[in-house]
C-alpha cells in the first residue's frame, strides 16, 4: 500500500468516527450519516490498496 494512500484512508476513517461521535453528542442525524459515509470511504480505500498490494510480487 502506498504510504500516502494508507494515511489518507486512515484519515478518512478517523474523520468519519469523529463526525459520528459529534453527531451523536448533538443529536444531529445528518452528521452521523456523513460520518458513516466518510468512514466507509476510508474502509473502501484501505481495502482497495490492500488488494493492490496482494497482487504485487
Amino acid at each position: 500500500m502506498a504510504a500516502s494512500e494508507k494515511v489518507r484512508a486512515k484519515a478518512e476513517q478517523v474523520v468519519g468516527k469523529a463526525a459520528q461521535a459529534a453527531g451523536r453528542a448533538t443529536g444531529n442525524q445528518t452528521l452521523i450519516a456523513k460520518g458513516h459515509a466518510a468512514e466507509a470511504a476510508g474502509n473502501a480505500r484501505e481495502a482497495k490498496e490492500s488488494l493492490k498490494d496482494t497482487g504485487r510480487p
